[in-house]
């Protein structure tokens, strides 16, 4: 028997920050056990209204990353209706996830991925632990009280961002061994 996955680390990338009026335009999503080791990951494009791109994706965030909001406005024509990825977002989780305990969501401020959740796709909310590990949670001690920085490349690709939020945390468990 394959063991269950303990993590789902999720990164999400939004039109904006607004869980409201924003919607999530991709997301990526790594299930490791507690050694942070890969069991299998996820990614799928949502396709979001146009008009809502061009309405949402501005200001000076979408200006400094302009090639980044270009390649996600150009793949939402390959991208699924929301609900849909939920759907695949959710067998996704059934295949690595032991059914009968909640999912513990990780990832770099992952509280502001999870009201996207919360918002968008509430089964997949419903199976999530209150409980989250926000790797931002220890960056703040460690450059606040240790004068302990991890550079993250910022990719600002749902998948990518995983990884880095990853090998962050790696880096913090090994300064505290």
């Amino acid at each position: 028997m394959r063991e269950h996955a303990k993590l789902l680390w999720v990164d999400l990338e939004m039109t904006g920050l607004d869980p409201i009026q924003d919607r999530i335009l991709e997301v990526g999503a790594i299930a490791t056990d507690w050694e942070f080791q890969e069991i299998a990951s996820f990614t799928a494009v949502c396709k979001v209204d146009p008009e809502l791109l061009e309405e949402r994706m501005v200001g000076p965030f979408w200006e400094k990353f302009s090639d980044v909001c270009d390649q996600l406005k150009l793949q939402n024509d390959t991208g699924k209706i929301t609900d849909d990825v939920e759907i695949d977002f959710l067998r996704f989780i059934d295949q690595h996830f032991d059914k009968s305990n909640p999912i513990l969501l990780a990832g770099n401020s992952i509280h502001q991925d999870r009201k996207f959740i919360d918002h968008e796709w509430p089964t997949l909310a419903g199976k999530l632990h209150y409980r989250m590990l926000d790797v931002s949670a220890w960056k703040l001690v460690f450059e606040g009280k240790l004068n302990k920085k991890f550079t993250k490349p910022e990719a600002h690709r749902a998948l990518e961002d995983i990884q880095g939020s990853i090998e962050e945390l790696k880096y913090y468990i090994k300064k505290m061994a």
